[in-house]
């Protein structure tokens, strides 16, 4: 019953949100948008505490520089993740997969919030769009959150970790904070069924600008990975399959993508 009305609110309050984003999105400038969807964001963590029983634990937030251009780098397990992370800023854009682009309405909020929209199978195409975009967020100096998994993670699993982080923070020449996530536990990707129990949402000790590409990905994916792990309630184990932890995953499409790439290189 938890889990049924958890999905009704989730449902309806994104469905009222959307609306009242359409109509933000009509005002000059991006502030009511952006205050619209940080409302939203609190009401959601506000319900997957309250009705989903989520006890929800944030830590850490002194590793986030308290001025200048910032890029959070997390462990992306459900929407819930995205509540909790863009309802602890004012002003934050993000860096989205363009399937988010097909519920009614949303390519619209995006572009005036002004989110980097990418193809998120990845490659030399995205790459590009994303630097282009991302120059407007670097130089209005907000922060970035970005999701370099590029997909929705099953808890314990991940993802191929994508390389445009790397150029992103080549060209905001600014921290990145790896963020360990085991909200999944309680919301895995977009399963029907939540659990409550005990979930965390931690900053982890930035990674300054200056390393190379693969000394970069291999320390970004071994602190986001390897707290995640570290942070599993083993006691509750809510939707982990403990035989899934440390494990990769690729769908169908990046995988499909991904042989269309190699093939090309040869």
């Amino acid at each position: 019953m938890r889990s049924l009305f958890f999905n009704i609110f989730f449902y309806l309050v994104t469905f009222i949100y959307v609306l009242s984003c359409l109509l933000a999105s009509l005002i000059p400038g991006r502030a009511a948008l952006m205050g619209t969807l940080k409302r939203y964001t609190k009401v959601m963590v506000w319900g997957m505490r309250r009705i989903g029983g989520m006890d929800i634990q944030v830590s850490g937030q002194e590793n986030i520089p308290s001025t200048g251009p910032v890029i959070i780098a997390s462990k992306h397990q459900s929407y819930g993740d995205g509540f909790v992370i863009f309802s602890g800023f004012d002003d934050l854009s993000f860096v989205a997969g363009n399937h988010l682009e097909k519920f009614w309405g949303v390519k619209r909020i995006l572009s005036k919030m002004n989110a980097v929209v990418i193809d998120s199978c990845g490659g030399s195409d995205s790459r590009k769009e994303m630097e282009e975009k991302a120059q407007e967020v670097r130089s209005q100096g907000r922060r970035l959150l970005i999701f370099p998994e590029g997909h929705l993670s099953k808890v314990g699993k991940y993802h191929k970790y994508r390389k445009g982080i790397w150029h992103l923070q080549q060209d905001f020449n600014c921290p990145v904070i790896p963020v360990a996530n085991t909200l999944g536990q309680r919301w895995n990707q977009m399963d029907w069924a939540k659990f409550p129990g005990k979930a965390c949402i931690e900053y982890l000790e930035p990674i300054p600008p200056g390393l190379e590409k693969d000394a970069f990905m291999t320390l970004l994916q071994e602190r986001i990975e390897g707290r995640s792990i570290e942070l599993l309630d083993l006691e509750d184990l809510g939707a982990l399959n403990p035989a899934d932890i440390g494990k990769i995953e690729e769908n169908k499409s990046a995988r499909a993508k991904r042989l269309a790439r190699e093939a090309e290189a040869g």
